[in-house]
This record gives C-alpha cells, sequence and structure tokens, in this order.
C-alpha cells in the first residue's frame, strides 16, 4: 500500500526532481534566503529541514549523509555544520519559513521567498 508516499512531482523525472531539490537546499544554505516558486518551497522545505537536524546531530555519519544529499558541496556542508546547526541547537523544529511575495508578472506564478528563521 502507498500509504503516506504523496509527493510533489513538480513535472519531472525522479533525476531531474533530485538535483532541484538538491540545488536548492545547497543555496538556500549558502545564501540562507532565496526565493523560488511557492510549489517548488514547499517541495524543498522538508528536505532542507532534514538537512539541519543531520547538521545537529554533528557525527560523521551526518556529514557524510549531507555530502551524498548536497552533491559533495564540501563548503556549503561545512556552513551548515559549523555556522547554521548551532544556532538550532535548542529548537527541536520549524528551521525555515515561507513568506509570500505575490505573483510573477509574466505567468502569474506564486513566488515565496524560502528563508532560514
Amino acid at each position: 500500500m502507498r500509504h503516506n508516499k504523496k509527493r510533489n512531482k513538480l513535472s519531472r523525472d525522479s533525476a531531474h526532481r533530485k538535483a532541484l531539490f538538491a540545488n536548492l537546499c545547497k543555496e538556500a544554505i549558502d545564501h540562507e534566503r532565496i526565493k523560488t516558486t511557492e510549489a517548488k518551497a514547499k517541495a524543498v522545505k522538508p528536505e532542507l529541514e532534514k538537512l539541519i537536524t543531520l547538521a545537529k546531530r554533528g557525527d560523521l555519519h551526518a556529514r557524510r549523509q549531507a555530502l551524498a544529499t548536497l552533491n559533495n558541496d564540501k563548503f556549503t556542508v561545512h556552513k551548515l555544520f559549523e555556522e547554521i546547526a548551532p544556532r538550532y541547537v535548542e529548537r527541536p523544529g520549524g528551521y525555515t519559513r515561507i513568506l509570500k511575495l505575490g505573483p510573477r508578472r509574466s505567468d502569474s506564478t506564486e513566488m515565496v521567498y524560502l528563508e532560514l528563521v
């Protein structure tokens, strides 16, 4: 049975979706705020929260799991573990927020900021 298996596919195949999530997570960690569509932000938010929870754990296995998720970007993983994770030691979850910006002019897609709290 496929209980609780609903994920937004975003009209992409699995490899494209995995690359999109990795890139959005990397940019969100590097810049701490990204402007994207609402659908992409809602889809990538759980992935980003899982990465921050991994970084809070801080051991070698967690670092290697984060490297695998972020396509071996050592600089991003270093920032995640050394700068971002210590901010959220006391926080049990909810590390990101989505702020609505309104529709995009060209195609009226709802745009948002995905930012770290």
